[in-house]
Formats: C-alpha cells, sequence, structure tokens
C-alpha cells in the first residue's frame, strides 16, 4: 500500500480500481463528462457533474470509463445511508502493532494521485456527509481531517464526479450542495441498436437469437414505461443460458429455441416480478403457433 506523508502524518492510500467496464454508444454523454473537467485557463477550474438516470441504465460505466479514457487512475466509492465523514476522508485504523494507521478514503487517494472520484449512487449519503466534501467541490480544492488533524489538497489533476438515482430511496441534497454538483448529465434507456450492443459486450457467449429476444423484451418494457434496465436484461439472459446449459437432453434447433424462450420468462419472473414475464408471452405464444 502506498504511503504519503502530509503536515507529519503518515496516510496510506486505497489503490485504484481495475474493474473490466466499458462504455458502448451514447458516445455524447462521454463528450459531456469531458467537457465538464476541462480547464481552458489559468484561472479556470474543472466541474463536478452529477449523472442522473434510473438505476441500471450505466451511470458508473460512464463515469468510470470517462475517468481512464483520460489515462488517469479511477477510484469509485460507493456511498450509503451510514457513510460517515471519516469514511470519505481518513479512517484510523488499528494496524497489527497496536498502533493507530491513517487511511485515505477512496477519494482523498483520487486527490493526492490526480485521479478521478467517483462517488456511487451519491443521494444516498446524508448532508453531514456530504459537507466535508463542501471545500473540495469549490475553489478550494481542500478537505480537513479532523482525525488526524490534517487539510489535504487537490492535485490539479484532480477530477470529481457522482452517480444519482433518480427515485425515492435518496436523501435530498441541500442547495449548497446541490451547486456544486453541475452540471446534470441526464443518462436514459439506450436505443435499441445501441442496447443490443451493450448485450453483446456483455454476453459475447451468446447466441444472437437470445440477445435478440432479450433487447425485444427491454424495448417493450420501455414503451411501457418500466423500470427494467439493460443490467437486468444481462441477468435475464446470463439465468436463462445457465438453465439451458444445464439441461442433459440435446434439443433440436425448434425445441431449443421453445426452450429458451420459457427459460427468459422464467428468468424474469424470478429476477424481477412476474408481470415482467409477460412481455417474454407474446413470443412464446408465436412460436407456439408456429410448432
Amino acid at each position: 500500500m502506498e504511503k504519503v506523508i502530509i503536515d507529519g502524518v503518515e496516510l496510506h492510500l486505497s489503490e485504484p480500481d481495475q474493474v473490466p467496464m466499458s462504455w458502448v454508444g451514447q458516445g455524447e454523454l462521454i463528450t459531456q463528462v469531458l467537457a465538464s473537467w476541462l480547464v481552458i485557463g489559468e484561472d479556470d477550474l474543472p466541474l463536478s457533474p452529477r449523472l442522473v438516470g434510473r438505476p441500471g441504465v450505466g451511470k458508473t460505466t460512464l463515469a468510470y470509463h470517462s475517468g481512464r479514457s483520460l489515462g488517469r487512475p479511477v477510484y469509485l466509492f460507493q456511498a450509503t445511508m451510514d457513510t460517515r465523514p471519516e469514511d470519505l476522508i481518513v479512517t484510523p485504523v488499528i494496524s497489527d502493532r497496536g498502533k493507530i494507521k491513517y487511511t485515505a478514503s477512496p477519494v482523498v487517494s483520487a486527490m493526492i494521485k490526480g485521479g478521478v472520484a467517483v462517488i456511487d449512487e451519491g443521494n444516498r449519503m446524508s448532508e453531514k456527509s456530504w459537507a466535508s466534501l463542501a471545500p473540495l467541490l469549490d475553489s478550494r480544492r481542500y478537505v480537513e481531517s479532523i482525525v488526524a488533524g490534517i487539510k489535504i489538497k487537490a492535485d490539479p489533476e484532480f477530477r470529481f464526479c457522482t452517480t444519482m438515482n433518480d427515485d425515492a430511496s435518496t436523501f435530498e441534497l441541500p442547495e449548497y450542495i446541490h451547486s456544486r454538483l453541475q452540471p446534470q448529465i441526464q443518462i436514459d434507456f439506450p436505443e435499441r441498436d445501441e442496447e443490443l450492443l451493450i448485450l453483446k459486450s456483455n454476453l459475447p457467449f451468446a447466441d444472437d437469437e437470445i440477445l435478440e429476444y432479450v433487447v425485444e423484451f427491454l424495448q417493450a418494457a420501455h414503451d411501457a414505461d418500466e423500470r427494467y434496465s439493460v443490467r437486468d436484461g444481462i441477468n435475464i439472459a446470463r439465468y436463462a443460458l445457465k438453465r439451458l446449459a444445464g439441461g442433459e437432453v440435446q434439443l433440436s434447433q425448434g425445441k431449443q429455441t421453445e426452450k429458451m424462450l420459457l427459460y427468459l420468462k422464467e428468468a424474469a419472473s424470478m429476477i424481477l416480478d412476474a408481470p415482467a414475464s409477460e412481455y417474454f408471452t407474446g413470443l412464446v405464444d408465436e412460436i407456439e403457433r408456429e410448432d
């Protein structure tokens, strides 16, 4: 674990995240994130965008991919209702020798290393936690650790963003924090072609036929204003493929397709809810009529 000394205090830095996340489609959204982080003059400062959308539309993937496209380390921090200010800055832990060791959070580690900090689901955090980051998100660009008794300044190359779900299980952000998290970049469900590309990227082992069925399911759900996302579609396809692979009897092509649709319907019911399976009913009925 890398260490740095700040005002005589030794900090142990967190490691950047190395995860297989790659943004597919909607290139304009990457452009918007990168524009927010751009510095165009000596007195200019990067902005701290918030990526807003329904769960499962790829907000975290977009943030991570954008950071990696700059060639910088990306640090992900998962926010919860229990996140404390010290969790965001410096946490004291007892080392194996009985001494106190100060561990920098992913956010502070990104500040020191000139990386990108992504707070995932930021509106699940309380105002008290966000208040500890207020000076970081304006022209001061620093945080203070009461625990370690130090002030930590951000490297000029440091960039920040947060993702936020637009559901009811979140805190309402105070205006002084809301105004610091700008601009708002809205992420919606992708178009059909982009959704198919995302499925292919995440399910390279799946036949095109099943991917087409899942895309049809997702598009029908979007038209009905359901909150089912491409992430749900990926999980449905994965479970259905595992069910089909677990069969002991080799089926003909027609019977295999029929079985796959039945497994997709079952998977939708188990992963989402019973009504979700009805979006596959029309496909199942069509196969049965052909037989």
